[in-house]
């Protein structure tokens, strides 16, 4: 595969990918920790939906700040290409389509989110079912919403492996910023395909989940603080 040398990336496309990777951090874990994880008891419909119902708007922010961060990694997935083409083209734009592809599921997938709140306030499905049905249903629909994040989260796997070979051949970004987005893009497989394969074993990997955090953050920080300082050299020797 051959490297492209025209259309060279700049400092400016660094900082912006460097903005947009901190808005992306931001927005994802606070849609996780602070309004999913306080919301949502998976095995308890009636205790998730009294969280819900009392706490709509924090709810529905929740589904904006899915938004939000899906919006700013489609921006992001094209910047990255644009860094690391001159490494590898061919690899940049595979990168870029299998992180786009996760976008695309992810944001499908906020319908399953966003189904709760219609099952629950809809005049039509409350005057059908019973609560006890209706509040079942609502906890399902969320199930599916975590289901479909692990889904996404395995093309961002693959975009990761490849972001971090690309990073670790390019001579304008530290080696140790590549491997780190390997070992993120391994967390992320497996512990996506434990939730469809080995649901028992969730528990075990969540801890290695502060790999992809560290990961992710320093490259967001490299790309934020120090950018890139383009040669024509763009790949390492050996």
């Amino acid at each position: 595969m051959t490297s492209d040398s025209t259309q060279m990336p700049s400092l400016v496309h660094a900082r912006l990918a460097g903005l947009l990777y901190l808005v992306i951090i931001f927005f994802g874990i606070s849609g996780e920790l602070f309004i999913r994880s306080n919301l949502i008891v998976f095995g308890d419909a009636d205790a998730t939906v009294a969280k819900i119902l009392t706490s709509d708007s924090l709810f529905r922010l929740g589904f904006v700040a899915d938004s939000i961060m899906l919006l700013c990694d489609v921006a992001l997935a094209v910047l990255l290409f644009v860094l690391l083409k001159p490494v590898d083209r061919t690899l940049a734009l595979i990168a870029m389509v299998f992180r786009l592809m996760q976008a695309s599921i992810l944001g499908m997938n906020l319908l399953n989110y966003f189904a709760a709140v219609l099952i629950l306030n809809g005049s039509v499905y409350v005057s059908a079912m019973d609560s006890a049905q209706l509040n079942a249903i609502a906890l399902m629909f969320l199930d599916f919403h975590r289901y479909g994040y692990d889904l996404g989260l395995i093309f961002f796997a693959v975009s990761n492996f490849i972001l971090g070979y690309l990073i670790v051949k390019a001579s304008y970004f530290p080696s140790l910023l590549g491997y780190g987005l390997v070992a993120a893009g391994m967390v992320y497989l497996c512990g996506s395909t434990a939730r469809f394969v080995f649901p028992d074993s969730i528990a075990f990997i969540e801890p290695f989940y502060a790999i992809p955090l560290l990961a992710e953050l320093a490259f967001c920080l490299w790309l934020l603080i120090k950018g890139i300082k383009f040669t024509e050299n763009a790949v390492k020797a050996g």
